[in-house]
Parts: structure tokens; sequence; C-alpha cells
């Protein structure tokens, strides 16, 4: 019992990239600055949804909750890592632990559902166009983002609750980036075939159902812009759908690669480098990618920008 008791009373040992100090330093400065223009970015795209009356349509509403996920998620994350890279004791609280567990688990489910929800965006603009006012109308955006972010709370709480009840035995040491379901699993001293099977299955929920919704529906995108007759018409589509699908594909094959993928067929550095990429690096490809790639948001983003630039010299 005392050993079961050791994790919880001293907390975990976050090792990192701490065998490798001179890679650990590198990586330091990535990810502060990666960290701080996902922030960046990602605020400025909520303002920009909100405050500019032409982007008051539901591909924009569904942008800013990603966004907002994007933000919280990367937050659960990063500041914690940063910390833990910049000392030689890597102790993190098991409390700390936890919290870190259950609210990184409840924003990577919800935002593979929130995807999937603007895919059936995009679907229903380009393939609907003269109903699409009337098949997204408000009251079902605000469900289909209620969805999103509930069904990631309830997976959370399910998921995480049963991994926390694992006994470790005094096992400290994880051997990752930050605490995550799969690495706390093969840190058990007990048959954790339940908990395998449960992920399992909330992967297959999580992932594979909403990435195989993503490409039916671009697969009838696709078969619907190539009987738009204008070529400018074409390619304007594809453009509003291609910054989501990079996105996409991006996400959802590391998160897959990461959860879905034998445990003994990938070393622990890869594990590292691969939550790395989809807990830091793929949220800030949301503001670049719907900033750099449109048209609309760069305009209103001018627009916001000089409006307070006017307000500021009339001052």
């Amino acid at each position: 019992m005392e050993e079961s008791n050791n994790s919880s009373e001293k907390g975990f040992l976050l090792l990192g990239f701490s065998d490798e100090p001179q890679l650990e330093r590198i990586l330091f400065v990535i990810i502060l600055l990666f960290y701080i223009l996902n922030i960046l970015g990602n605020t400025a795209i909520i303002l920009v949804s909100c405050l500019a009356p032409k982007l008051h349509t539901p591909m924009y509403f569904f942008l800013s909750n990603l966004s907002c996920v994007d933000i919280c998620f990367t937050t659960s994350v990063a500041p914690q890592l940063l910390v833990t890279m910049n000392k030689k004791e890597k102790n993190m609280s098991y409390g700390g632990c936890v919290a870190q567990l259950y609210v990184a688990m409840g924003l990577g489910s919800s935002e593979c559902i929130l995807l999937a929800v603007m895919a059936y965006d995009r679907y229903a603009a380009v393939c609907w166009p003269l109903q699409y006012t009337t098949i997204m109308h408000p009251q079902l955006c605000a469900s289909l983002a209620s969805v999103a972010w509930l069904s990631g709370l309830i997976t959370s709480l399910i998921q995480c609750s049963l991994t926390v009840q694992l006994p470790l035995c005094g096992h400290r040491k994880l051997d990752h980036i930050f605490c995550e379901v799969p690495v706390l699993i093969k840190l058990a001293c007990v048959d954790t075939t339940f908990n395998e099977i449960e992920l399992f299955v909330a992967s297959v929920i999580f992932l594979i159902v909403p990435m195989s919704l993503i490409l039916v529906s671009y697969g009838f995108i696709t078969k619907a812009v190539l009987r738009i007759k204008s070529a400018k018409g074409r390619w304007k589509a594809f453009g509003t759908c291609s910054s989501h699908l990079i996105v996409v594909i991006i996400f959802y094959g590391t998160i897959i690669f990461m959860y879905l993928q034998p445990a003994k067929s990938s070393s622990k550095k890869q594990g590292k480098f691969v939550s790395l990429f989809y807990t830091i690096v793929t949220p800030l490809l949301n503001p670049i990618i719907y900033t750099l790639r449109n048209k609309d948001v760069k305009g209103a983003l001018r627009t916001l920008v000089m409006r307070n630039v006017l307000v500021s010299e009339n001052i």
C-alpha cells in the first residue's frame, strides 16, 4: 500500500527530453516561440470573427470555437512543459498531472468532433449553396458546437477516471512530455486490458469515425466542385476547403499515430515528438492557414487594425 501511494504523495518525474540537454534547450526556445504565436494568432481569429460583421457566418463561428480549443489545449501542456524543461529537477505534482490529464484529453477529444462539424459545414456550403443558410441556422450551429465541447468533457471524465484508479506501485518516471492516458496506462503495475480496450473504443469513436465522415464529406465536395463550370469558381471552392483539409490531415494523422499504433511499434522518442506536434505545432497551423490562405480574414484584420489606428490618432 505504501508503494502504491508513493506516486500520489511525491508526484511524477516528467523526463521529456532530459536525456539530451542540448536538444532540450533548442526545443525550449521553439516551444516558447510556438506557444506565444499560437496565443496571438488564435486570439486574433477569435477577435476578428466576433468584431467583423462580414465574418458572422457558421464557418467563422466554428473557426473561433476551434481557436478557443487550440488555445486551451496548448495551454494545458506548454507552460508545464516549459517549466519542467527549464529546471534540473523534473518534478510534477500528482494533482497537476491528473488535472493536465483531464483537461488535455477533454480538449483534444472536442477538437476531433469540432473538425468533423467544420467538414459538415463546408459540405453544406459547397453542395447545397442555395439552402446553406437554412440548413446551418444559428440554433444548429450552437447545438453542434455544444455537442463537440460536451462530448470531450464526457469522454475525459470516463477515460481519465478509469486511468487514475490504476495502481502505479511507486512508479514515478513518466518518459514523456506531458501526462497522457496511454503513458499512464503503460506505467500501471496491474493488468490493463480493460483500460486498453476502452481507450481503443474511445479512439475509434473520436478519431476513426470523425475522420471517415470528413473524408466522405470531402468526397461529395470534390464531386460538386468538379461540376462547377467556372474555373474561378472551382478554385475558390477548393481554396475554401483545402485549408480545413490540411489541418485535418495533420491533426488526425499525428494523434492516430500515437493512440492507435501498437505500443511496441514505435520508440518513446518518436511518441514524444508526435505528441509535441499535435499539442504545440498543429494548434499554430490553424491561425497561419486561415489567415495566410483566406482573403476574408486578412481583409477583416486590415480593416480592424486601420480602424483602431484612426481611433487612436483622433484621441
